[in-house]
């Protein structure tokens, strides 16, 4: 007899979003550093030429991750295109945040602030970007 409770079906979520990056290495210390992620888990792929790291908060089970591609061999700046945006972060301090991008010399392209359009009490946001230009937005969440 199978004591077992039958499995519940698990509901659709966002898994992670893949980035392709041009330094592995600068790219994964960046989100460890600056944005407080932690590896999930690496893997080098040898016949395929092109090694995968997967961050992000908490659990990659239960929260979404950003996978962090490295092409072998590729190290310059990937085009970005006009259909990307940015990845959106929600941090308790955005100032600090922003404080670690600039320490390392990176720039922050919009400064702490509220949203436009919503007033000076309206949410607080920045952009910044990571090593290899992809846009991040900061929300500040407590």
């Amino acid at each position: 007899m199978n004591d077992e409770a039958p499995k519940q079906p698990s509901k659709p979520r966002i898994r992670h979003t893949m980035l392709r990056v041009a330094n592995l290495d600068e790219s994964v210390k960046f989100y460890e550093e600056v944005l407080d992620m932690k590896v999930f888990r690496r893997s080098d792929n040898e016949s395929q030429k092109y090694s995968v790291v997967f961050v992000g908060y908490e659990d990659e089970e239960t929260n979404p991750a950003i996978e962090l591609t490295y092409n072998w061999g590729v190290d310059e700046p990937y085009d970005k295109g006009t259909g990307y945006g940015h990845v959106a972060i929600g941090v308790p301090d955005i100032y600090e945040v922003c404080r670690r991008v600039e320490a390392r010399g990176m720039e922050v392209p919009r400064r702490p602030g509220p949203l436009k359009g919503r007033g000076p009490n309206g949410p607080v946001i920045a952009f910044i970007r990571d090593p290899d230009g992809y846009s991040i937005e900061l929300g500040e969440r407590p």
